[in-house]
């Protein structure tokens, strides 16, 4: 009877995970758009947890690749595209250099577009999952043998744009700090 209840619990936590999902998503939009101090310790911390993240993601990227055709290359091209998004999400970030402490506003559009990537991908993988469930062991769909590597690049285009600019972020504030502005 207790694994019982622990079995329905557990799916219990899913499904809430799951339904909470649009109202995280929201929340991570506004989260994102809204304006931030920055703070070197914060942007320390991002910095090396998304470096961390992207090396895990790389190596579980190549063991894909075994199995997977073209997941490791998909994954570096996924981070190089996110790479090039981060370096102009802060390009397009709002600055604020001139108070005390240093301000910044990322750009509404290309939030917008990381966290649309990030929803397609997770609704994906729920849609994946249930025709792979319908189809069976056998396999007769395409969606169940396709995917995979795209969905890997997704994931790496968010890992990139987050690390490249939190490390901008970081950046920034240390110049910021050396040049005498702010003393936070």
């Amino acid at each position: 009877m207790p694994i019982l209840i622990a079995a329905l619990v557990l799916v219990a936590v899913v499904l809430l995970g799951i339904l909470l999902m649009p109202i995280a998503l929201v929340q991570r939009y506004r989260v994102g758009t809204s304006r931030q101090q920055a703070r070197g310790w914060l942007a320390t911390v991002n910095v090396v947890g998304l470096a961390l993240s992207t090396a895990l993601f790389v190596l579980g990227a190549a063991l894909t690749s075994l199995w997977v055709p073209h997941a490791l290359s998909y994954t570096a091209l996924g981070w190089a595209i996110g790479a090039l998004l981060g370096l102009l999400g802060l390009w397009l970030t709002r600055w604020e250099s001139d108070t005390q402490p240093l301000h910044f506003t990322p750009n509404r559009w290309l939030v917008l577009g990381i966290l649309l990537a990030v929803a397609t991908r997770i609704g994906y993988g729920f849609w994946r999952a249930w025709e792979s469930w319908h189809s069976g062991l056998a396999g007769g769909s395409w969606v169940v043998a396709r995917g995979a590597a795209e969905s890997l690049a997704a994931g790496a285009v968010v890992l990139g744009y987050y690390l490249i600019f939190w490390t901008g972020v970081r950046r920034r504030f240390h110049h910021h700090r050396r040049s005498g502005v702010s003393h936070a």
